[in-house]
């Protein structure tokens, strides 16, 4: 699950930077691609892959009902405390102070899981 998880954070990345934000090659920060895929090898991989495993065993069945009761665990519980600290791996893995990552946690971190909630 962290090799997966990685090529497709590495990819998304890299499609963020080219069709959205229209950098070019010659634009085109490779270490920033290679910092999220590592993100997503060393840290989201590993993590949704056993939250996902856990979230099996602690609401079994592919019933309807347990379906939501997942969903509602993952979306009201797991999901905020997952992205507080994607946020905060993200920033110490972009080189910034614990100030910062706590100031940017404190700017992203609202608008971050709404969105998450939109998608």
């Amino acid at each position: 699950r962290a090799l997966p998880a990685g090529a497709l954070m590495g990819a998304g990345d890299a499609a963020a930077q080219q069709l959205v934000e229209r950098r070019g090659l010659r634009g085109h920060e490779g270490a920033r691609t290679a910092r999220m895929a590592a993100i997503g090898a060393c840290f989201v991989g590993p993590v949704l892959g056993t939250w996902y495993r856990l979230l099996d065993r602690l609401v079994p069945g592919a019933t309807k009902a347990a379906a939501l009761k997942k969903m509602l665990l993952d979306q009201g519980g797991f999901a905020p405390c997952f992205l507080g600290c994607f946020l905060g791996v993200a920033g110490a893995a972009n080189g910034l102070s614990l100030q910062e990552t706590c100031s940017k946690l404190r700017q992203d971190y609202v608008d971050a899981l709404l969105t998450n909630y939109c998608v």
